[in-house]
C-alpha cells in the first residue's frame, strides 16, 4: 500500500488518517500544533450542518458521519460520543436543506407540551450524536498506528518530496490559505461558555440559527453544558480570546429562552475555517495532493464522510 502524509491534527486530519490506515496505507501525520490548543477542542462537536457547503454534497458526507458516530455511541463509550435529542427552532415547516441526512427528522410545534420560545412556530427534532472533544480526539489519536509529528509545513509539494510519500492530504483548516493561496477561505470567530448543568437536561440540546446575528445553542456533555455562540468573519490573526461582553450576551440569550444553566466553569474561543464549499478534491497542478479543508462549523458533522471521500480520491 501507499505511504501517505496527512497535514493537520484536528478532527478532519485525524479522521482522514484513520480512514487511510484502515485501507492499509502507511500514514505520516504532521501538524504545526497538536493537543487542546487547536480549534477542534473548542468545538461544541454536536452533529449539525452549520456554516458549511456545498448543499449538494454535504448531506451525504453528514449522513455517513452521523451513522459512524451513532455506531460509536452504541459500541465504543471511550470515544466520548453520546446521542442527544436536538430541537432546532424554525419559523415554518420548510424542510431543512440537510434533511436527507436525518431519516428520523420530525416536525414539532412545542417542547414537551410547552410553547416554543422566541416566537418560533416550529422546531425540527432529531437524534444528534455529540462527541466530547477531549475524549474523541484522544480516542482518534489512540486508534492510529502512527503518531502526530509536530512540524511546521511551509510547502505541500516540498513536504511530499521530503517524506518520500506517494500522496499527501491537506487537512490544515485555516492554515490552508497560506499553503494554497485560497482566498475563499476565511476565519469565522466563535465563542462558547461552558457551565454546570443547572436546570438543563443533559440529554437534549436546543438550537436557534434563524438569525445568525442572534444565534444560540446548548450542547450538553456528560458533566457540563456548552452554550454558544457567535459566527463573526475575522482575520486569521484575530486573537482567539473570549470577551466578557460575548459571555454576557450568550447567558442573556439563554435566559430569554427560559433556560437556567448552572455556574460558569470556563469560556473558550476559536476560528472556524470557513469557505462557501468544502474543498475536497485533487490538486489541479499536483494530483498526488488531495485537499480536505474548509468545513466551517461542521468539522465533527462531516469528518468521517469527508475522510472516506479523501481515501477514495487517494485510491483513484
Amino acid at each position: 500500500m501507499a505511504r501517505i502524509v496527512v497535514i493537520g491534527a484536528g478532527v478532519i486530519g485525524l479522521s482522514t488518517a484513520l480512514a487511510l490506515e484502515r485501507e492499509g496505507h502507511e500514514v505520516v501525520i504532521l501538524a504545526k500544533d497538536a493537543g487542546d490548543s487547536i480549534v477542534s477542542f473548542v468545538a461544541g462537536a454536536v452533529w449539525y450542518p452549520f456554516k458549511v457547503g456545498p448543499v449538494d454534497k454535504v448531506p451525504a458526507w453528514a449522513a455517513a458521519t452521523r451513522a459512524w458516530m451513532l455506531e460509536l455511541a452504541r459500541t465504543t463509550p471511550e470515544a466520548g460520543v453520546d446521542v442527544l435529542t436536538r430541537f432546532e427552532l424554525a419559523n415554518d415547516d420548510t424542510r431543512p436543506w440537510w434533511a436527507d441526512a436525518t431519516p428520523d427528522l420530525e416536525l414539532v410545534r412545542d417542547l414537551h407540551g410547552t410553547p416554543l420560545p422566541k416566537g418560533a412556530t416550529h422546531a425540527w427534532k432529531f437524534a444528534a450524536p455529540r462527541a466530547e472533544p477531549r475524549l474523541f480526539m484522544a480516542w482518534l489519536a489512540a486508534s492510529l498506528r502512527g503518531r502526530v509529528r509536530v512540524q511546521t509545513v511551509s510547502s505541500l509539494r516540498e513536504t511530499l518530496a521530503a517524506e518520500n510519500a506517494d500522496a499527501l492530504v491537506n487537512c490544515t483548516g485555516l492554515a490552508a490559505r497560506g499553503l494554497t493561496g485560497d482566498r475563499e477561505l476565511v476565519g469565522v470567530y466563535g465563542q462558547v461558555v461552558i457551565t454546570e448543568p443547572g436546570g438543563l437536561d443533559l440529554h437534549e440540546c436546543l438550537g436557534d440559527e434563524r438569525d445568525e446575528r442572534e444565534m444560540f445553542y446548548t450542547i450538553p456533555r456528560r458533566h457540563e453544558v456548552v452554550l454558544g455562540g457567535c459566527a463573526e468573519p475575522s482575520p486569521d490573526d484575530r486573537p482567539t480570546v473570549t470577551t466578557p461582553q460575548m459571555t454576557r450576551t450568550i447567558l442573556s440569550r439563554a435566559e430569554q429562552l427560559g433556560l437556567r444553566p448552572g455556574r460558569v466553569i470556563r469560556e473558550r474561543a476559536g476560528l472556524r475555517p470557513f469557505r462557501p464549499s468544502v474543498r475536497l478534491e485533487r490538486d489541479g497542478d499536483e494530483p498526488r495532493i488531495v485537499h480536505n479543508y474548509g468545513h466551517g462549523g461542521a468539522g465533527y458533522t462531516l469528518c468521517w464522510g469527508c475522510a472516506q471521500t479523501a481515501a477514495a480520491l487517494i485510491r483513484g
